[in-house]
């Protein structure tokens, strides 16, 4: 399977998977030729996460964006589906056996919440050091600094060392396009 096929088959099931668990997600469908088939934060982690990271950075972007697949009717649902979204990708991590990845995207979850709620910057950062070491325990001090502070330089350093400078950048303006 080449690279182009991996990512059509992450959007093709995200899609699909979706669709078959409720008619009102199959509704918030956009339409195929709509449909932004972009990864951000996937192109950061082990191909093994890429699905369920995606799942979750899409529930995200339902809560506070741009959503690539997706376009509710309205703002309940939209939070909805973007709620749905988060566990379903936390399911799909869960189902790879890293209970440490599993943890690593919930500390995201609530971290990009409370610099939301607080206004806090260092989402971008979150995500992409998350993505970049999902699973391998590197990400408390850091973490902690930013909540503390409100400093992410700590995790922008490590995903920049994990998964390099230019794979970072892209996906960290490629995530502030897409959020409000």
């Amino acid at each position: 399977m080449t690279s182009s096929t991996a990512e059509a088959g992450v959007w093709e099931t995200l899609a699909a998977e979706a669709a078959a668990e409720s008619p009102l997600w199959g509704e918030s469908l956009r339409p195929p030729g709509e449909r932004e088939a972009v990864p951000i934060f996937s192109e950061l982690c082990e191909p093994a996460y890429a699905l369920g990271v995606e799942t979750i950075y899409e529930g995200y972007l339902l809560h506070y964006g741009r959503p690539r697949l997706f376009a509710p009717a309205d703002s309940d649902t939209a939070l909805l589906l973007g709620d749905y979204l988060y566990a379903h990708g936390l399911v799909r991590i869960a189902a790879t056996g890293s209970v440490g990845a599993v943890h690593d995207l919930a500390e995201l979850i609530s971290l990009c919440a409370q610099a939301r709620a607080d206004g806090r910057p260092g989402e971008a950062d979150t995500w992409a050091a998350t993505a970049a070491l999902l699973g391998r325990g590197a990400l408390d001090a850091a973490r902690l600094e930013l909540s503390e502070r409100s400093d992410g330089a700590a995790l922008l350093e490590l995903a920049r060392a994990a998964a390099g400078d230019a794979a970072v950048e892209r996906a960290c303006v490629a995530h502030d396009l897409r959020v409000q």
